[in-house]
């Protein structure tokens, strides 16, 4: 199985990743064909870790932002990834080992508000659009583990710098279950966040409730431009009037990423 050289500007270490080489459309597709994923929201990661950060890759599919991130961290810093699916799992943990990134702690599980037994409904043609929650499609499923990530990070972590969540709707009960230990910190940390009104309606949750426990973070919000490279600092009032747009309409699935913090 071929590893793919990245291409990704700015890296001050060479890394290879090793993906999926059928079935994947997305992620893998991309790295195998241009060497990067989401370009700026790479650039924006980069930006905010030196080498002791602590970041949390929630949803962390192959290992592309964990391996960059690690590569940036090194051994005096923390890094948790999370992934629940066992195939993307089993390629997360190879390209730590061909990369020497040893030092990162990578957990075979889905992040949620509760220690529990869950269900992984599967993409077929999109490995990093598995969901947490039957969206009527007929998907094939798997059992899972849901884990809290402040029990279980309560005693790993002093600080926390950055987290990146990009879970297909499953970013309200990540970031509940996240709160206990977020309010904890002397500093706050930055997020970056997937914001998908549509996911997050499937999943029993909604993007008006995400947006609240966002807001409760007192830290500023942008939209992230990626086609465009920037960031737009955005209003509460603006994302409620985009959430209602699209929630005027069941099947809009328009999304952004946002940026979180200082």
């Amino acid at each position: 199985m071929a590893a793919y050289p990245l291409t990704v500007p700015g890296l001050s270490t060479p890394l290879k990743l090793v993906v999926h080489e059928s079935g994947d459309t997305q992620v893998s597709q991309q790295i195998s064909e241009h060497g990067k994923w989401e370009p700026y929201e790479t650039q924006l990661v980069m930006e905010r870790l030196t080498a002791n950060s602590t970041f949390l890759d929630m949803g962390a599919n192959i290992g592309y932002y964990t391996a960059i991130a690690a590569s940036i961290i090194g051994t005096e810093g923390s890094i948790y990834a999370f992934e629940p699916d066992p195939a993307n799992f089993q390629l997360l943990q190879r390209n730590l080992a061909i990369n020497n990134l040893r030092h990162v702690n990578a957990v075979e599980a889905a992040v949620s508000d509760k220690d529990s037994e869950g269900v992984l409904y599967l993409n077929e043609g999109n490995f990093g659009d598995h969901q947490i929650y039957d969206n009527g499609e007929g998907r094939a499923s798997r059992s899972i583990r849901l884990i809290n990530p402040s029990n279980y990070l309560q005693d790993k972590v002093s600080r926390i710098d950055l987290v990146k969540i990009d879970t297909q709707g499953a970013e309200y009960q990540i970031l509940n279950g996240l709160m206990p230990l977020l309010r904890k910190q002397a500093a706050m940390p930055s997020l970056i966040i997937e914001f998908w009104p549509y996911g997050l309606r499937k999943a029993g949750a909604s993007a008006d409730a995400l947006l609240d426990l966002l807001l409760e973070l007192e830290q500023p919000i942008f939209t992230i431009f990626h086609d465009e490279y920037e960031v737009i600092e955005t209003n509460e009032t603006q994302l409620r009037d985009w959430i209602k747009m699209v929630d005027a309409n069941p099947e809009d699935m328009g999304f952004v990423n946002l940026l979180v913090g200082r």
